[in-house]
């Protein structure tokens, strides 16, 4: 699973994540009765029961879903589509696509069998299907249900020249660090709030014993996301998007700083659990299971990525909230980074149903069930706090409410898929080259660039 995705052109301002946390509370209850109110709107307030939205009766009606999720994601996902057909008498099936959806797709559609609906995890994805004409827009109830529940710049990521096409079912909280508890604690470290005292954490963890970081090295989207959130960080907001609409090479001085600084923990082969030989062969989930598992001698004590890391600390004995915690992604530069990513249904194939489904998916209803069962985060702001499992999870859907248009999409997830979402090659193999030889920033800024140009075709 990648929790990824988007194109975001239109928000300036960065909030720093150790704020939204501070006042996710406060600024949640004032955000929690917003868009109940819609004119003219027969549904009434949403609530977690089911009553929040009006959806058709589709008896005879099948639909087919196409997503990249698996395991207990896809599982949960299913649950959500049972409700779906409960409600409407709709049969739903899943499809599980593979990584990179669009091609996936593409080999569908020119087989003459395109699912109904796909969840695509970046928004080059979303213009790549609206520009092969493969996506459809959505309806008035679909468009209803989402000015009704979403941010704007939650819509606005969902366009395509001005029509909204995406549903942004799903969302991730990019910017944390998760760490053993019981390992800390043993060594003496805090949670820290700045790259320094990241490295000075990482140092007491390092003389207690254990390694300090696990990197899932084999999945080069992971790499990504640790570059992101230092760059977005140190470059600051609009650097950021320049790098991400590629308006200054990847040869720029603000990307060489920020390797750098990626070297000073991925350059320490103590600090990173097998080294970056191990690393590289390390896959996400198992990044995550290894830093759970073997007590307070685990094979790392911290591993970064986003709040679906959840997901597979379900997958050990470890309890979230106790034995396992999270800390915002430090501060680099001034600021510490709000990086987002999320997945969006777009329909394939128009029909009363398929709008139906993005219709249910766009409202609180359907989040709400996914929501309760962990592992999920969703930018609908209707969505009772109370229906996330446990205080962890609430504060992470709180930051994320209260962030409003406050945060920047995903960087690799807003590039052309050959740079920044195919395994094995461009920014994946790149950064994977890295890990492997943190010293060689000039070289590495020049292959990110000579793919970044050949993938946005606006030369180097």
């Amino acid at each position: 699973m990648r929790g990824n995705s988007n194109t975001i052109r239109t928000h300036r301002a960065v909030t720093t994540v150790a704020a939204l946390l501070a006042g996710a509370l406060a600024l949640t209850a004032c955000s929690s009765g917003d868009g109940k109110k819609g004119s003219g709107d027969t549904s009434g307030g949403a609530t977690a029961s089911g009553s929040g939205v009006t959806l058709p009766k589709l008896n005879g009606a099948s639909l087919e879903v196409a997503a990249v999720w698996t395991g207990t994601e896809q599982a949960n996902f299913k649950k959500v589509l049972a409700e779906f057909e409960k409600r409407t008498g709709a049969k739903v099936t899943f499809v599980p696509a593979q990584d990179p959806i669009i091609n996936f797709l593409g080999s569908k559609i020119a087989g003459g069998q395109p699912p109904d609906v796909a969840l695509l995890p970046q928004p080059g994805a979303i213009k790549q299907a609206v520009d092969k004409k493969w996506a459809k827009p959505l309806g008035p109830d679909a468009v209803k249900e989402l000015q009704k529940n979403y941010a704007q710049g939650w819509q606005d990521i969902g366009k395509v020249d001005g029509k909204q096409y995406g549903v942004y079912y799903k969302a991730a909280n990019k910017s944390l660090i998760w760490y053993n508890a019981k390992v800390l604690e043993n060594a003496g470290a805090k949670e820290p709030k700045t790259w320094q005292e990241l490295l000075t954490a990482a140092q007491a963890v390092y003389d207690s014993g254990v390694t300090p970081f696990s990197v899932g090295g084999a999945d080069g989207w992971t790499l990504t996301d640790w570059f992101e959130n230092v760059y977005l960080s140190q470059a600051g907001p609009e650097k950021y998007d320049q790098l991400a609409q590629h308006k200054i090479k990847w040869t720029d001085p603000s990307v060489k700083q920020a390797l750098t600084t990626l070297a000073q923990i991925w350059g320490k082969k103590d600090y990173v659990a097998g080294g970056a030989d191990g690393a590289l062969q390390t896959e996400f989930p198992n990044s995550v299971t290894q830093t759970f598992t073997g007590g307070d001698q685990p094979k790392a004590a911290m591993v970064y990525e986003g709040d679906f890391v959840q997901v597979n600390i379900g997958d050990t004995k470890a309890k979230v909230g106790t034995d396992a915690k999270v800390f915002p992604f430090p501060a680099v530069g001034s600021t510490a980074p709000v990086v987002s990513g999320g997945d969006a249904a777009v329909i394939l194939k128009d029909s009363k149903a398929a709008q139906a489904l993005a219709t249910f998916l766009a409202s609180p209803d359907a989040a709400t069930i996914q929501a309760k069962l962990g592992g999920y985060l969703s930018p609908n702001k209707n969505v009772p706090d109370s229906a996330y499992p446990n205080p962890v999870q609430q504060k992470i859907a709180k930051a994320l409410i209260a962030s409003g248009d406050d945060f920047r999409f995903d960087m690799s997830d807003q590039a052309p898929q050959a740079f920044g979402g195919t395994p094995g090659k461009g920014e994946w193999k790149d950064l994977q080259d890295f890990l492997k030889n943190p010293k060689d920033v000039a070289g590495t800024q020049a292959k990110l660039e000579k793919d970044a140009a050949a993938a946005y075709g606006n030369g180097s």
